[in-house]
């Protein structure tokens, strides 16, 4: 498995809107939230497409940037062929690299960001992701309109846009490793159960970028998984221990944290903005954390492959952060 050491890669800005659920949870001093699912547009795409131009408008606006100053655009979302994110940067007229690895998209684009950067091959990126849940539920399972029951495993997904500014600019936090996971299966065929889809490809990502990297199992003040909800971080923990012979004490999943009791949310948050929101406001904001890994978790799946009753593929990709100050 492919690690990476990365040499001046800061996160100087991060920035994000929510949903009506999401401003309701553990999430700290988020400013943007919309009101209703629709943010005053036709349709629920509309809406996501609406919400990643804002976060992009807010980070260049808040660090007095033009569309020249920022070399690259990195991201994408749930939706068909990232659809939402491409449409959203029509705009901005700054070169754009589409990633899809489903809830793993928003590491993923930091790993490639931190690459160009370390590499000297660009200053600045902007790496940003969105989820909708009304666009992803429609997508991924029933459209919310149907009534469809979900079992109680069934995790429910998030809606928010997240984006962060990476430069070789010094801040107080510094991008320094990354592990590129790989495609695993579990035999798994139903995607109402993505945490346990995913749950081996994290234990695979963190136990590599462990032996990669010769780290110890106290080494990181936290390991911040994606969203594998509060079942998929359990079958985690069981999964290192029984074939990693690792056993780490300091495992939080964003997706299970997201939320406070809220009906109906069943087994926690899910959606590639999942894991960043919750990394921003509220992991970053508790000044006890100085290195962390953060691991993003993705279920590969597709509805025309979860017809046909193939197994659901999964990739996690981790990177380590360093606080400073």
């Amino acid at each position: 498995m492919l690690s990476l050491k990365f040499n001046n890669v800061y996160i100087n800005d991060y920035d994000a809107i929510v949903g009506p659920n999401e401003i309701k949870g553990n999430t700290k001093n988020i400013k943007n939230v919309i009101s209703d699912f629709y943010y005053d547009e036709k349709t629920f795409e509309l809406a996501q497409i609406k919400m990643e131009r804002n976060v992009i408008y807010n980070i260049l606006k808040n660090n007095n940037l033009t569309n020249n100053n920022v070399d690259l655009i990195i991201g994408g979302d749930l939706s068909n062929q990232i659809a939402c994110t491409s449409y959203s940067l029509d705009t901005f007229d700054i070169s754009f690299l589409g990633m899809y690895g489903a809830c793993s998209t928003f590491i993923e684009s930091i790993i490639v960001a931190s690459s160009l950067i370390s590499n000297s091959n660009i200053k600045k990126a902007i790496c940003l992701t969105a989820n909708h849940n009304l666009v992803a539920e429609r997508q991924f399972r029933y459209p919310v309109e149907y009534g469809a029951l979900k079992n109680e495993n069934a995790t429910f997904t998030s809606t928010a846009s997240v984006a962060c500014l990476l430069s070789c600019k010094k801040g107080n936090i510094r991008v320094s490793k990354g592990t590129i996971g790989a495609v695993k299966k579990l035999g798994i065929n139903d995607p109402n159960y993505v945490g346990a889809v995913m749950a081996p490809s994290c234990a695979d990502a963190i136990y590599n970028h462990f032996i990669n990297f010769n780290i110890k199992p106290n080494y990181y003040d936290l390991v911040l998984t994606g969203d594998l909800g509060s079942v998929g971080v359990s079958i985690l923990k069981d999964y290192l221990k029984e074939e990693y012979n690792l056993d780490l004490k300091n495992i939080i999943d964003a997706g299970s944290k997201l939320y406070k009791t809220i009906e109906d949310i069943n087994d926690g948050a899910s959606g590639p903005a999942t894991l960043p929101l919750y990394l921003f406001y509220n992991v970053l904001q508790n000044k006890k954390y100085k290195k962390i890994l953060v691991v993003g978790t993705g279920a590969l799946h597709s509805k025309t492959l979860v017809n046909q009753k193939e197994e659901i593929p999964s990739i996690s990709h981790a990177i380590e952060l360093e606080v400073l100050s």
